[in-house]
């Protein structure tokens, strides 16, 4: 069947204008675009593509928006699905105007880094999204010739440590091995992302305390870890500095200088001080691209209080300035996408009881949060953030970097009928007993965000509404295409 919606606010073509959008169920694609008019229900135009008045909706004043394209999201389906699974982590990026979603290759037990474990994850993927759901693979030290099979098979690239990731299934990597994978995928169509930390630890006494506390610490952390106050933020931002990032970032971008033809993406940076290294590399033509994330952009160290263990991840949330600088090199371009790094765990481990931020698992519970969290602080930019550039950093830019902007991140014809249904005028206060993830968490539980997604549509089903929850049935199809730039 045939339907249409419209609004007097609609972002396409880098524009917010009036339009109406006609679009089939059937196969799920964008049929034709009337822009600049909200047509009548009675219109020719309706009509001639078969949607009868009935089908036809007007959805002024809300803004329609391309679905987001959520490109880091942990789904840790199979083996550790008590942290959060695919039909509850797809339902809760559905509440929020996804549409597209990117499995991480953990914490997922087995992690998705062979042929046979990414075959366990499909199984247990089937008939279970409620958004379309692709997979990134991982890159661990035993794995270079699964690489191959995996691309043919349907990952959209690979994501690899340079720090120990906190799972004993998913070892780190070294710049040695980035150099060797990048030469096993020249001449093929992916990507090689990185968790862009690194150690200098070289007294084994001081690694031993790293590795005991989960957490890869500095020198001068260890070195004085007994005297330390373990529920203090502050003491674990210190333990992991800007520095890990930065010495990262400097060994990745030396391994693209080595190999240009093949793209490598930094994950999650949450340091401004790596910024000056990645836009010098930019400019020298290297293919490197940068995510950050919606709780860099939103939350800071100085407002964690000791023991909210629900505000711990990797790398951590650094300072007020150091957010304010992230959002520059957002809006400057430096920084091409924001994703959510949904890393959610059970209660249990979060430790909120004991409140130590050593001992606790690392991770921030958002997806389906972001499209309100960057409309809520991108309003206090100067000047406010508009609804084009958040579009282009969490639908365009994000299809780009998974492959799929071929048929995702844009509402043009031709392309998925995926749209977000947004309220800007909304307000209204998180609370984690609301939520849709499995382990309801959040560190933005009692914040109050101004904007609601109202619907989400994918391949032009409703598969979310404000008014009446989710679809009752799973309408999310698991995407292993080829990649495309």
């Amino acid at each position: 069947m045939s339907y249409a919606i419209s609004s007097t606010k609609v972002v396409i073509d880098g524009n917010v204008i009036a339009a109406t959008i006609i679009f089939s169920s059937k196969n799920g694609k964008i049929l034709h675009i009337v822009k600049g008019e909200v047509l009548s229900q009675d219109d020719s135009i309706l009509a001639k593509f078969g949607v009868f008045p009935d089908d036809y909706r007007n959805l002024a004043p809300y803004v329609i928006m391309p679905g987001l394209v959520d490109a880091h999201v942990h789904l840790n389906e199979p083996g550790r699905t008590d942290w959060e699974g695919f039909e509850s982590g797809t339902k809760a990026a559905a509440s929020g105007g996804v549409t597209t979603v990117i499995d991480m290759p953990l914490n997922a037990i087995p992690p998705s880094t062979n042929i046979k474990n990414f075959n366990i994850k499909l199984e247990a993927a089937k008939n279970k999204t409620w958004v379309d759901t692709g997979f990134w693979g991982g890159l661990v030290p035993d794995n270079l010739d699964d690489l191959i099979p995996l691309i043919k098979a349907g990952v959209r690239g690979f994501k690899g440590f340079l720090i120990e990731s906190g799972v004993d299934e998913f070892p780190a990597i070294t710049p040695t091995y980035i150099n060797k994978a990048m030469q096993k995928v020249k001449g093929e169509s992916t990507l090689l992302m990185f968790h862009a930390e690194m150690q200098p630890v070289t007294d084994p006494g001081l690694q031993e305390i790293s590795n005991k506390c989960k957490n890869h610490i500095d020198e001068k952390i260890a070195n004085d870890f007994d005297s330390i106050d373990p529920t203090s933020y502050s003491s674990f931002l210190a333990s992991r500095p800007d520095s890990f990032e930065v010495k990262a970032i400097s060994e990745i971008i030396s391994c693209a200088s080595k190999e240009t033809s093949v793209p490598l993406h930094i994950v999650h940076l949450a340091t401004h001080e790596a910024v000056p290294l990645i836009k010098a590399a930019q400019e020298k033509g290297l293919k490197l691209s940068v995510e950050t994330c919606f709780h860099y952009l939103s939350l800071a160290a100085e407002n964690i209080a000791n023991c909210k263990t629900q505000f711990k991840c990797c790398p951590p949330i650094r300072t007020e300035s150091n957010r304010k600088l992230l959002w520059k090199a957002l809006r400057s371009g430096i920084i091409s996408t924001v994703v959510s790094d949904h890393s959610p765990c059970t209660r249990e481990l979060k430790g909120l009881e004991k409140g130590d931020f050593f001992t606790a698992w690392g991770g921030i519970a958002s997806v389906g949060f972001g499209l309100p969290i960057l409309w809520t602080e991108g309003s206090k930019q100067d000047p406010p953030v508009s609804l084009i550039e958040i579009s282009k950093w969490t639908s365009e830019n994000t299809a780009r970097q998974v492959g799929l902007s071929q048929r995702k991140g844009k509402i043009e014809e031709g392309m998925d009928a995926d749209f977000a249904i947004f309220d800007p005028n909304a307000v209204y206060t998180v609370s984690n007993k609301a939520t849709f993830f499995k382990n309801k968490l959040t560190p933005f539980d009692g914040v109050e965000f101004t904007g609601r997604v109202m619907e989400t549509i994918v391949r032009g089903n409703s598969v979310y509404s404000f008014q009446n929850g989710h679809s009752k049935v799973s309408m999310g199809q698991l995407l292993l295409e080829p990649r495309t730039f």
